[in-house]
């Protein structure tokens, strides 16, 4: 339809499914053609139409109205089709994903997908469709929802429920197909397939794999091709003859249901007619009936054994940590010194930040290990989300504990506007929430698509906190989905004013992880305005005025430390901890800051 829609001139940025309110002779017309190629279902034009997708375009309130209008516009087709005694069809209601992310990896919870699928399948539904396709599903959280929504909201009508695969012929979310066979048999699936994905050979492959796996219909509905930009247009560049070749083989390997997805003209759906035609029913491979079966988790070692960091949260001990920024360039002797000099002092761990404030610099993967390697001081390793999609960081994860990497700090990351790069591309695949959750996944020796990697990754897993954000509802409901979802532990943002923290460990009672205080000397009255200003901290009056009283550089400084040793000595009773930041590289300040509470503490200077 998309293609079609396309090919006739209607701009991308237009919303399809409203057509069917807007323009329905327009979507009369396409569906007729398919029937005229021999299609034998049509899917309704709602793809997307469903709360998520469609208040995208300001119509969220008209699920029902443009879903009744698809379907309605689809059974005209068929009855022109009857009238002229030309054939028999039927009417799916199509059902896209949602496009948002669900819970653990997203904001949005299951509950919250099913009603939306129920949503869209009821007004399906209560048009007359002949059934419901779900299909492109990239998940199977995502599938399961929809199905169960079908089954809530359409209990009558069959569901064929398809997921999308990667060049691997697996499930975006890494499961494999032979996984998505089977689940979907146990969930209640009419029939079940793979459609979209990258062409017809890996469709192909996917469908092959789970056919074993199912008694259930097969159906396979690829892309024609992956498109290539020819002249500013995106062609599907497979041939009506290769999707007839691939329509023989689907048959041939047990599909009952076979058509075609993105780039799939009436031309491609009338070779496959033909070819389908040709092909001897009983030619047809016998179905099989045995199961896939899931793979079984590892679980993590016990957080004491984890990480130094988990040893001393598990002991209840008071732990110190200092931040090291990584270098703008290769050289990180100046960090390694510094860690090197921490560690004598008696710290307990480095943190390491990834590229904070958006800025270019080493990657902080690098800097803890080379920390490691040559000092034997233990690191925590900051991951921000702002960089990586989810595969490029199952990669990472997995690469960060084969070499010995064990505490890793989940952050959402900056975006990229604040740094100095502002047409950098931001990636957010997840959020901080999401990540918890794949780390922790990652910790019971399980990928993203819940197969086995063998091991346990065994992270100690941290996450960040603010005590002092203009909202802080917003910023504890998100404190406790990151305790629900793994956290053990927190570093807040740097603290000056004791009573928000007070406040914030209150509110946070009924989920209670440690948490390891921010702590930053400033340098001067400027860094404390920026401070306030740009980073939103919350800055008291008297801590500006001290800052404001200082007459010199040193005097500022030692203000700053002052300040420092302050809210340390006010923040203890409170916390399992203090992460002390080192402004401009100067390591010993951080250290002086320290003094009162590490064993090996000398008078130190710059």
């Amino acid at each position: 339809m998309g293609t079609v829609l396309y090919a006739r001139g209607i701009f991308i940025n237009r919303c399809y499914d409203e057509l069917n309110i807007s323009d329905p002779n327009l979507i009369l017309s396409v569906h007729e053609e398919y029937l005229q190629a021999g299609a034998e279902i049509l899917e309704s034009n709602t793809f997307g139409a469903n709360r998520f997708r469609l208040a995208r375009h300001g119509l969220g309130g008209k699920v029902a109205e443009i879903n009744a209008a698809g379907v309605r516009i689809a059974r005209e087709a068929v009855a022109h089709l009857k009238e002229k005694q030309a054939g028999e069809a039927w009417v799916a209601g199509a059902v896209g994903p949602l496009g948002v992310r669900l819970e653990p990896l997203g904001k949005t919870s299951l509950q919250e997908a099913r009603a939306a699928f129920a949503e869209q399948m009821r007004a399906l539904a209560e048009a007359g469709a002949d059934m419901i396709f779900i299909e492109t599903m990239p998940a199977l959280n995502e599938a399961h929802e929809a199905l169960q929504a079908a089954r809530e909201a359409a209990p009558n009508l069959p569901v064929l429920v398809m997921v999308t695969v990667d060049d691997e012929s697996n499930c975006l979310d890494g499961s494999s197909p032979q996984q998505a066979a089977a689940l979907l048999t146990e969930w209640g699936a009419d029939a079940i397939g793979v459609n979209c994905s990258t062409g017809p050979s890996t469709v192909l492959t996917a469908l092959e794999a789970m056919r074993p796996a199912t008694t259930l219909p097969l159906a396979a509905m690829p892309n024609a091709g992956m498109p290539r930009a020819v002249e500013g247009r995106n062609i599907y560049l497979c041939s009506p003859e290769y999707m007839a070749s691939f329509a023989r083989k689907a048959i041939t390997a047990g599909a009952q249901i076979a058509g075609g997805c993105c780039g799939t003209t009436p031309n491609h759906i009338r070779a496959m007619r033909s070819a389908m035609r040709a092909i001897d029913a009983q030619a047809r491979v016998t179905q099989g009936g045995t199961t896939a079966a899931m793979s079984t988790e590892m679980p993590p070692a016990p957080l004491g054994q984890r990480s130094h960091i988990g040893s001393l949260i598990q002991q209840g001990k008071f732990i110190t940590l200092v931040e090291i920024v990584p270098p703008r360039g290769i050289d990180c002797s100046k960090e390694i010194e510094g860690a090197r000099l921490l560690a004598s002092l008696g710290v307990h761990a480095i943190n390491v930040p990834d590229s904070p404030r958006a800025s270019a610099r080493m990657s902080a993967q690098s800097l803890c290990i080379q920390i490691q390697q040559h000092t034997g001081i233990e690191t925590v390793l900051h991951y921000t989300c702002r960089d990586r999609n989810i595969l490029s960081i199952q990669s990472d994860l997995l690469g960060a504990s084969s070499i010995g990497l064990h505490n890793i700090l989940c952050v959402t990351g900056d975006p990229p506007k604040l740094g100095n790069y502002t047409d950098a591309t931001a990636v957010f695949d997840v959020d901080s929430i999401g990540l918890v959750n794949l780390v922790r996944r990652l910790n019971h020796g399980l990928d993203i698509g819940a197969n086995s990697i063998g091991a346990s990754t065994n992270f100690t897993i941290g996450v960040a906190a603010n005590p002092g954000v203009a909202d802080i509802e917003n910023e504890l409901r998100r404190f406790a989905y990151k305790v629900e979802a793994g956290a053990e532990y927190a570093i807040t943002q740097p603290v000056f004013d004791l009573r928000l923290l007070e406040n914030f460990l209150k509110r946070i009672e009924g989920f209670r992880i440690p948490v390891i205080a921010g702590i930053w000397p400033l340098t001067s009255l400027r860094n404390a305005e920026f401070m306030k200003n740009d980073l939103r901290v919350s800055m008291p009056e008297e801590i500006m005025l001290r800052m404001a009283q200082a007459d010199t550089p040193d005097a500022a400084r030692h203000e700053g430390v002052r300040i420092a040793q302050e809210m340390l000595a006010a923040v203890r009773p409170y916390v399992q901890g203090v992460q002390v930041s080192a402004p401009f590289g100067r390591y010993a300040t951080a250290a002086e800051v320290l003094a009162s509470v590490l064993p090996n503490a000398p008078a130190v200077t710059e």
